[in-house]
């Protein structure tokens, strides 16, 4: 025999629910951090606002599309980083980005221009605190270094003595020389030429910024080896750098890495990042620390590996927005992946790969100091806003109460239960996708109150319908369901739709707004499916709830007793007939 429709096993339903709140709560608490608490976003815990401030090359404002452009990569960068309800906004002619919590370092690096550079070392690495006596020339032995070999070969400049110690002059830094990670070497390699460097950055129109950019181009990127000894004696490397996003790639170039605790005679640049196809972090295998797996695109993978095959013993520097960030020595050619190596923990590896794996900006940008944000005002709005929403849910309790009567406490029930599965889930997106919670997020789960206590009013109003038409209060449910079935789900997809329109449009805090909405949109059909309809199909089988006068269908039962009657006395006189 077929059962009918809309008849369910309610345990089962409710224990499909138990289940799904158990194993949320159980990620919670045994998995992650354990932090049993969802990330909360800037106005509500406070955090760091940076402004950036762009450079361009005539003076003037930028165009809007640059610095669209520039704040899409920015957002690519911190979705990349990981950095939860940061948020890039253009504010005028500058971006200004917002980090919740204690990631302030963070938001100043994501307006790295990132120009990535491959120049060769020509002189260094040298001690930022203590300046060479005299300049290099290629061959010369240095101050301070071991007496040389007759019978060793005569070693080029950027390359390194014998001895494995990196080649300096006066107070070299000695340190080890992390070699360039290295894949199976071509056999017999045929390289084509090596594209041209891209051409120099015309210096900005502005007067002032334009008079730092020439002079430090005039000092620092000279062909003069006396005037490259005169730019190491006077650099400053913990200075604000005038030329950063403006170094001329076809020049050479004296620089400081990016700790400021060396410096380099750089050669021009003979290798652009824009030939890079991927940049991944990764666990150094061969020794402590992170690297930068960088794969190339065709030609800039082979004018690497000619490089590497005519340069090796050689140092190469790694340069990003005119630093060093990596001074290696190639031990052998090189035809595929290669790595960076650093002094890189795992932040500072994944950083420079999310930089790199996204793209240069389009603009220079100056950095403002990191100004902090108090939650203060936040705080207190969160505290008006759970007052308010209180009072709404308090209002909705009265409601289902005096207008449901006993019933109505099921109502509570499906609300209660909703908030318990919305915690759990909550926080655990906030450790998977980097979800934050805000004051618009808050109204958007005050919202979704009225969309779970419309799902429970549907179905109690198609309950009564089916009763006004003569049928018990138990018979009712499994028709009454079928039929209110169709309008929540209908109800619940507009919904949703609209939250996901204005997911995909709005920007800023109406974004979040716009995904809590959506997801207590989805929320609710479990909690409608999973229990408010078993519960009330438990309750038509309870002499308490199923009584007229204490369930608050006593009208509709009423009205449906007097329409059996009618029928009843309709159909006697048919058969009297």
């Amino acid at each position: 025999m077929a059962s009918t429709p809309g008849q369910i096993r309610p345990w089962r339903h409710l224990a499909a629910f138990v289940a799904i709140v158990a194993a949320l709560y159980a990620l919670v608490f045994f998995t992650g951090d354990g932090n049993p608490r969802p990330k909360l976003g800037i106005d509500l815990q406070g955090g760091t606002r940076v402004t950036l401030q762009p450079r361009t090359e005539t003076g003037a404002e930028p165009p809007r599309e640059q610095l669209l452009q520039a704040q899409q990569i920015i957002e690519q960068r911190v979705n990349g980083l990981g950095v939860g309800g940061a948020e890039v906004v253009v504010d005028g002619s500058n971006l200004t980005i917002t980090v919740p919590g204690q990631e302030g370092d963070q938001a100043r690096s994501l307006g790295q221009t990132a120009q990535l550079r491959f120049r060769e070392v020509v002189g260094g690495p040298y001690a930022a605190q203590q300046q060479p006596q005299q300049q290099p020339q290629p061959g010369a032995p240095q101050p301070g270094a071991p007496p040389a070999d007759p019978a060793a070969p005569p070693v080029d400049a950027g390359q390194a003595p014998p001895t494995g110690q990196p080649q300096g002059m006066g107070d070299a830094v000695e340190r080890d020389v992390a070699p360039v990670a290295f894949s199976r070497p071509l056999q017999d390699p045929v390289p084509p030429p090596a594209p041209p460097p891209a051409p120099g950055p015309a210096a900005p129109a502005d007067p002032r910024l334009a008079a730092e950019v020439d002079s430090a181009r005039q000092m620092r990127q000279s062909s003069d080896p006396t005037v490259q000894e005169t730019a190491l004696l006077t650099l400053d490397c913990n200075a604000r750098d005038p030329l950063r996003g403006y170094d001329d790639p076809t020049k050479p170039l004296v620089a400081c890495n990016q700790d400021g605790t060396e410096k380099y005679i750089l050669g021009p640049s003979f290798l652009e990042g824009t030939e890079i196809a991927s940049a991944q972090a990764q666990a150094n295998t061969t020794g402590v620390g992170w690297v930068v797996s960088l794969t190339f695109e065709s030609l800039g993978a082979q004018t690497w590996g000619e490089y590497t095959t005519n340069n090796v013993g050689k140092l190469v520097a790694f340069t990003l927005d005119g630093e060093v960030v990596s001074a290696p020595r190639i031990n052998q050619p090189i035809f595929g992946p290669t790595q960076i190596e650093g002094q890189f923990n795992q932040a500072d590896a994944e950083q420079l790969a999310g930089v790199l794996r996204y793209g240069s900006l389009p603009l220079s940008f100056e950095s403002s100091e990191a100004q902090t944000v108090s939650a203060t005002l936040g705080l207190a709005s969160l505290e008006a806003g759970m007052i308010a929403g209180a009072i709404g849910l308090a209002l909705v309790f009265l409601y289902g109460l005096f207008y449901y009567r006993v019933l109505g406490i099921l109502l509570i029930l499906s609300l209660a239960l909703s908030a318990a599965i919305v915690y759990p889930v909550l926080v655990l997106l906030g450790r998977w996708i980097g979800l934050t919670l805000d004051l618009a997020g808050v109204a958007g789960f005050i919202l979704a109150i009225g969309i779970t206590a419309d799902s429970f009013i549907i179905f109690f109003e198609r309950l009564k319908d089916e009763m006004r038409d003569g049928r018990t209060f138990r018979s009712a449910v499994p028709r009454g369901w079928v039929r209110a079935r169709r309008t929540i789900l209908s109800a619940d997809a507009v919904s949703f739709l609209c939250s996901a329109v204005l997911y995909l449009l709005a920007i800023g805090q109406v974004k979040g707004f716009a995904f809590t909405l959506g997801l207590s949109t989805v929320l609710d059909l479990i909690v409608v499916f999973l229990v408010t309809h078993p519960l009330v199909a438990l309750a038509a089988k309870s002499r308490v709830f199923s009584n007229p006068g204490l369930s608050g269908l006593g009208e509709a039962a009423r009205t449906g007793a007097e329409r059996r009657r009618v029928l009843a006395a309709a159909s006697g006189r048919s058969k009297g007939a």
